[in-house]
């Protein structure tokens, strides 16, 4: 067996801190959402995913692998958005074997309205807190550690009947190109800009 590489003070005490800090943060934009909109962090990233996609809606093997759940677990995300109305699951016209997530009119309301309350979050916690240099500087960071871990891991590889459906022209060859979008930050709206 290799020798451990362990970690020395310094390489421990920035370690720990990176682990603590998104957990941290992450708490604090979910208490900041459910205080003021009776939403979770969790549930709002599904929202955003399904405000972003052609036709509001995804397969659920696609929402699945975004979000890194397993079919069960995203399930159960569902289950509460679905009995809040926010979200519906509908078959895929293409594909009658095929499910979709699809978000509701409600739940784009409730999107909209919550928008604000995150992204003054991140840019409180984050944006302003960094500065330009510092954004500059984490987004150089966080591209080498994307660079070392590698290709997205997924708990469900998607199958070719978990192909986009056709209904919306989407080519399943292009599929796999990394979102230019922000994932965590729907895009502004014509009101919000």
């Amino acid at each position: 067996m290799d020798e451990v590489g362990w970690l020395d003070a310094d390489e421990q005490r920035v370690w720990r801190r990176f682990v603590d800090i998104p957990i941290r943060l992450g708490a604090r934009l979910d208490r900041e959402l459910q205080l003021a909109h009776g939403l979770s962090m969790a549930d709002y990233i599904v929202l955003v995913h399904l405000s972003e996609a052609p036709g509001r809606s995804l397969r659920m093997s696609e929402l699945a692998a975004l979000l890194l759940l397993s079919p069960s677990g995203l399930t159960r995300r569902l289950d509460g958005l679905v009995r809040a109305g926010l979200v519906e699951r509908r078959s895929c016209p293409s594909d009658r074997r095929g499910a979709l997530g699809a978000l509701t009119p409600k739940g784009a309301a409730r999107l909209e309205e919550a928008a604000p309350t995150h992204v003054a979050g991140v840019r409180r916690y984050v944006i302003d807190a960094l500065g330009a240099d510092g954004l500059r500087d984490l987004g150089a960071v966080l591209g080498r550690i994307d660079t070392a871990l590698g290709e997205r891991d997924a708990p469900c590889a998607p199958t070719e009947r978990d192909a986009p459906c056709a209904q919306w022209g989407e080519d399943p060859d292009t599929s796999d190109q990394p979102c230019s979008r922000q994932p965590l930050v729907p895009e502004a709206t014509d009101t919000a800009r």
